[in-house]
């Protein structure tokens, strides 16, 4: 039996309004607990969590309960504790109403400081996890720059470039990445990364600016 004209037309439209398995502005940020601002920023006793005793994520939650840190600086730290790293914000400040968190690894053996973004809704870009992921590999910059050093990669840590005014109100951070083959090695380009932020101060996404 074939199914009236009508009821395909509902289903087809039906689908069509089926929402996005993700929502493009989300995707690649975090959240805490608590909503971030300066008071999530925390400053370590000298020499703590330094003599091996504890596992140094443990014995930082531990010193920061003690120094009565703030429940920001907790929510903070324990989602860099849930990604493998043993941190805290350092520091806090603003660019044109974008919260900025300086996060601080004292155990790293390299890259010891990364940058947050936080936008007015609570989010959380992390300006030094893979700048590339997501992006697609067949732009022109990027497969140029591939093509010709196929070893390279970003190394952190990014450093704030500029704020670009965006039309209606939004804001663009423009953060560049040098690339290497090493960590110790020479930088063979730079990566710019433009974060974009509506008049309200809600991340919207990020694009690739230049690469080479």
């Amino acid at each position: 039996m074939q199914r009236p004209a009508f009821a395909l037309l509902l289903i087809a439209l039906t689908a069509c309004q089926a929402p996005p398995a993700v929502v493009p502005e989300a995707a690649g940020t975090l959240t805490t607990t608590v909503p971030l601002d300066a008071s999530a920023a925390w400053t370590p006793p000298p020499d703590a969590c330094r003599d091996g005793a504890t596992p140094v994520d443990v014995c930082l939650r531990d010193a920061m309960r003690a120094a009565d840190a703030s429940p920001a600086a907790l929510a903070a730290s324990a989602v860099l504790a849930e990604r493998g790293d043993a941190g805290y914000i350092a520091a806090w400040h603003e660019i044109e109403g974008v919260g900025v968190a300086t996060t601080e690894f004292p155990f790293r053996a390299n890259t010891n400081r990364g940058t947050w973004l936080v936008d007015a809704a609570g989010r959380v870009v992390d300006v030094d996890a893979d700048p590339l992921a997501g992006m697609d590999d067949t732009q022109a910059g990027i497969t140029t720059f591939r093509a010709a050093h196929a070893d390279a990669r970003p190394v952190a840590p990014a450093r704030f470039e500029a704020a670009e005014p965006l039309e209606g109100g939004g804001v663009r951070l423009i953060y560049a990445t040098p690339m290497r083959t090493c960590h110790a090695c020479e930088d063979i380009g730079t990566l710019r990364i433009g974060y974009d932020f509506d008049p309200a101060r809600r991340f919207t996404g990020r694009h690739l600016l230049t690469l080479g």
